[in-house]
């Protein structure tokens, strides 16, 4: 597939400069090494920061030269397009995280991976946090679409959130202000930057919480198709309904298109068997959405990210 990159080698180089580290930027960078889908074609520039001035040095130059910037956490709800991202991709993971606690609070970078924060909390004996414990993002993206599981979500728990606004101006967001909704935020119509958050808890006993966890872990293992790659749960859960369920009663589990299938385990999620390309993985929500709506009369919704070159 003939190169579709928008960063030529003067902008890698002005890059670079201007971000003062290319340790952690690389060019070409396939995605589907940075998604849990592991799918993915090559993003023209790929950078992880270690802290909020490369952050703030990497927009500037981005905005300054008219390169596009796409944000993304740990890859956990995304799908990629096969001919990639162009422009910089902007991975706020794991070294942009780290975390305190003071009492019933934590305060988080945005990098932080919830099952760390989760983990954390536990050993301080503090409870609110074990629905976390188990979904494979980071703070910054389980805030941004008020992530949750188990009748429990990161509104329950988020205090004060601390962005760079589309300006890069340090903010602070605090309690309604958050405007949390289901798989919804403030955040998630806006191009804000979330940099650390921080979180009341309440205090428990290490064991309730520890075999809390172990029963939500144990739950996972037994619903969800954990052995094989995907993007967690596809569709946001309609009024009235489980996504999964609604798809399963159009006898949909196991139904496939190349490699990418609707898992037999739980058919709220699609699992990449090998060799799925986004085209398949696409193709396949097409085909649920209309069979939902065709048999059903329910119409789904998405709760995974749909990033990157789509054009033909």
């Amino acid at each position: 597939m003939p190169s579709r990159t928008i960063i030529n080698s003067r902008l890698r180089s002005q890059l670079i400069q201007a971000i003062g580290s290319s340790a952690r930027l690389t060019f070409d960078e396939p995605m589907s090494r940075h998604t849990t889908f592991r799918i993915g074609g090559s993003a023209d520039a790929f950078f992880e920061p270690e802290n909020e001035s490369e952050i703030i040095r990497a927009l500037q130059y981005c905005a300054g030269q008219e390169i596009p910037v796409t944000l993304i956490g740990n890859g956990s709800n995304l799908l990629v397009s096969d001919h990639g991202i162009r422009g910089l991709v902007l991975s706020v993971g794991q070294p942009f995280s780290g975390l305190s606690i003071q009492g019933c609070c934590i305060e988080a970078k945005a990098g932080t991976r919830l099952s760390v924060l989760a983990g954390a909390a536990a050993k301080a004996q503090l409870t609110g946090l074990e629905f976390a414990s188990g979904i494979p993002g980071t703070l910054g993206g389980a805030i941004q679409m008020n992530a949750g599981a188990y009748n429990a979500c990161m509104q329950d728990v988020i205090v004060e959130t601390d962005i760079l606004d589309e300006q890069l101006n340090p903010v602070t967001i605090t309690g309604q202000e958050h405007q949390f909704a289901y798989r919804h935020s403030l955040f998630s119509d806006r191009s804000v930057i979330i940099i650390k958050a921080r979180m009341s808890l309440k205090n428990g006993d290490i064991k309730q919480i520890f075999d809390c966890m172990t029963d939500l872990a144990n739950r996972r293992r037994c619903s969800q198709p954990l052995e094989l790659p995907s993007a967690g749960s596809v569709f946001k859960r309609p009024a009235g309904y489980y996504a999964g369920k609604l798809i399963s009663d159009c006898q949909l589990k196991g139904f496939a298109i190349g490699d990418a299938q609707v898992s037999e385990k739980h058919a709220g999620f699609i699992v990449n068997r090998g060799q799925a390309t986004a085209h398949d993985v696409r193709k396949l929500i097409e085909h649920i959405r209309r069979t939902v709506l065709d048999q059903q009369g329910v119409r789904l919704e998405t709760e995974i990210k749909v990033i990157g070159d789509w054009s033909t």
